[in-house]
């Protein structure tokens, strides 16, 4: 079995320790060891795992070990894997069992997690460190490039392109051939009809940009 941290001791955290335990349900794959985490005291026990440390603790590893990046924050993600430099950490790509994804011409990156009740259909790009929260769709020909997360039942239509660390809120839904520019949050429940540029906050029905940042 492999050893495996959770980075994030949050919500999240604890619902990827739970995806943890269901993929170990199926097939003895890990050894869940504890949590890093910048906010949380060293040793605190949540959920019957141990606090391990800080994030930077990682690079003082000196025994291969697997990770799961259990943060929704795009940008909080990009900070941690810039922040560890140490090639005995892994970032582990974790896939729920009940995920359906079709044989044809699906690729997934490294430090991927995709939850329960995910469905992905074919020709599909997703690519590092990216996050598929509870039953999302994701339709063909769909790229999903690093970092982007997806809260819980978002649906993709075909033809998207999601660039770098886009954020879709809960239960959003983007139609056919539109991209989503890098950095852009789209807010729960909204329906995004038209492509959006990056780096902004879009909500509503027809999603429309309300701020931009840098």
């Amino acid at each position: 079995m492999k050893k495996i941290a959770i980075i994030g001791a949050g919500g999240f955290g604890r619902e990827v320790k739970m995806l943890i335990d269901q993929i170990n349900a199926v097939e003895k794959k890990y050894e869940c060891i504890g949590y890093f985490d910048d906010g949380k005291e060293k040793g605190t026990l949540i959920n019957g795992l141990p606090v391990l440390g800080k994030v930077s603790d990682l690079n003082a590893v000196t025994e291969v070990l697997s990770v799961a990046l259990a943060l929704g924050n795009p940008e909080y993600k990009k900070k941690v894997v810039t922040l560890i430099d140490n090639v005995n950490v892994i970032f582990e790509t974790l896939i729920h069992p009940t995920v359906l994804i079709g044989i044809d011409e699906v690729t997934i990156g490294k430090g991927t997690i995709i939850c329960a009740g995910n469905i992905l259909t074919c020709n599909i790009a997703i690519q590092d460190y990216v996050t598929l929260n509870l039953a999302c769709t994701i339709g063909h020909d769909t790229v999903l490039e690093n970092f982007v997360s997806l809260m819980p039942a978002v649906n993709v239509s075909g033809e998207v392109v999601l660039e770098e660390a886009v954020y879709v809120g809960t239960g959003a839904k983007i139609i056919n051939q539109l991209t989503i520019g890098k950095n852009t949050t789209i807010g729960a429940g909204a329906v995004v009809s038209k492509s959006l540029p990056e780096n902004c906050t879009a909500v509503g029905i027809p999603a429309k940009p309300i701020k931009f940042h840098s």
